[in-house]
């Protein structure tokens, strides 16, 4: 599985809604954005209702299939941070288009830093730029640039130290890293808003965008007081 962070981000943005939807693409979509292009055993239809319980396997079981299909493709070695970035592109875009994505092709070329910009190029939604995906592209960058202190091949995940192993220093805790991933995520708003939007609710945009970051940062403090204080 990928790491908390990245569940935490791919979660934020999918929102979980058991009750049947259409997505912005016309396709029948429920729980945590399972559809049946996923092939995970569930192809949504109108008025399908499932459980909470039902979701979270859904979508663990997308996961693994995500992780599985990727898994021959990824060359280098690659640190958790970035596998669950990379695995948030491609529960959005789906792992055919990421597998053969610039960002794909320039990790493995080595080029970490080219690789994270790429990923902002997927903003696009039938052709136009989407204020979400903005935000979460930015969300996905930061993550995957978050460092965590080591590297390993995706087959060799099962054997580092679980998540529950005390961290070595604040910017390990999964809770700066959330924090860290919804700064982007209000300065990838906050671009949108600059971009797309004018007048009154451009201002309302940019007021709500900071309101998240100053959240975020309160949430960071309050975290770095605890650490100092022994809880970890």
């Amino acid at each position: 599985m990928i790491n908390s962070a990245s569940s935490a981000l791919i979660k934020d943005f999918e929102k979980c809604k058991l009750k049947a939807y259409r997505c912005p693409a016309g396709v029948w979509t429920i729980g945590w954005g399972t559809t049946a292009e996923a092939g995970v055993g569930i192809k949504p239809i109108y008025g399908m209702v499932i459980t909470q319980d039902q979701a979270d396997h859904y979508f663990n079981l997308t996961i693994e299939k995500f992780l599985s299909e990727m898994r021959s493709f990824i060359k280098k070695p690659i640190n958790d941070n970035e596998l669950g970035a990379f695995v948030s592109l491609a529960y959005n875009i789906g792992t055919p288009r990421f597998n053969s994505s610039s960002a794909l092709r320039f990790f493995n070329a080595g080029d970490k830093a080219r690789a994270a910009d790429a990923i902002l190029l997927w903003n696009k939604a039938e052709g136009k730029v989407s204020a979400g995906l903005v935000r979460r592209r930015a969300a996905e960058r930061a993550l995957f640039l978050t460092p965590i202190g080591f590297a390993v091949h995706e087959d060799e995940q099962e054997s580092r130290a679980t998540p529950d192993a005390p961290k070595g220093t604040p910017m390990e805790s999964t809770t700066m890293q959330a924090g860290f991933i919804q700064i982007a995520s209000a300065g990838g708003a906050g671009v949108s808003a600059v971009s797309s939007l004018t007048g009154t609710a451009q201002i309302v945009a940019l007021v709500f965008c900071g309101i998240v970051a100053l959240a975020a940062l309160w949430i960071m403090r309050e975290r770095l007081r605890k650490w100092a204080n022994g809880d970890q």
